[in-house]
């Protein structure tokens, strides 16, 4: 089984690029797994992005994980030779690193040391999408998202530095076994094909 992961700030365009890989000759081959969001049906049932405390962010990373079991057991029972990952554990690492640096919570190194006592997906490669934040900015504005949810902490510079950190410098390894950073900030469409071009090479 092979996994690839997509991974980035949100609106990095991880879910145009899956969209389009679902209508390509991978797609007929691919098990694809939303991101953790997606697999919870009440919006008010989602962490939040900002925890208030370490132990909510231990307590939130635990919440993800339930449904990273889910996830992994799909992937097992669909068949499929390509499991293609909308974030995957990699995701939860730079989140509690970048709440670390911020906030001073200390929980990073204990979600690895809590990773030993869970299976989950590991990505054999992980396509980070590099976005500068006013593009991510402009992305959101463009979406409408702006005016209903004003405050967005996943876009506050701090947070994007320092998870962009996890990935792209890499203080702490990241748990995929090879990471490809690939600039986002072309039209959503380039993106996709050069996200296609990789797996492809990688799935071959």
């Amino acid at each position: 089984m092979l996994i690839v992961a997509l991974e980035g700030p949100s609106y990095a365009g991880k879910s145009t690029a899956i969209r389009h890989l679902h209508q390509t000759a991978l797609g007929s081959r691919a098990f694809v797994s939303d991101c953790y969001v997606r697999h919870i049906a009440h919006r008010d049932d989602i962490p939040p992005a900002r925890t208030d405390s370490a132990a909510a962010q231990l307590a939130a990373f635990e919440r993800f994980m339930e449904i990273e079991a889910i996830r992994l057991a799909e992937a097992a029972a669909s068949g499929r030779q390509l499991v293609i990952l909308d974030r995957s554990v990699d995701t939860l690492l730079a989140h509690a690193y970048a709440l670390d640096a911020l906030f001073g919570y200390g929980v990073h190194h204990q979600l690895r040391d809590r990773l030993k006592t869970h299976s989950f997906l590991r990505p054999d490669h992980t396509l980070y999408l590099d976005v500068p934040a006013e593009t991510l900015n402009l992305r959101r504005k463009t979406a409408g998202h702006t005016a209903a949810e004003s405050e967005y902490f996943l876009h506050e510079p701090g947070f994007l530095r320092h998870a962009r950190d996890y990935f792209v410098h890499k203080p702490r390894q990241p748990v995929t076994r090879e990471l490809t950073v690939l600039a986002a900030d072309a039209g959503p469409d380039d993106v996709a094909q050069a996200v296609e071009a990789l797996v492809t090479l990688w799935a071959r």
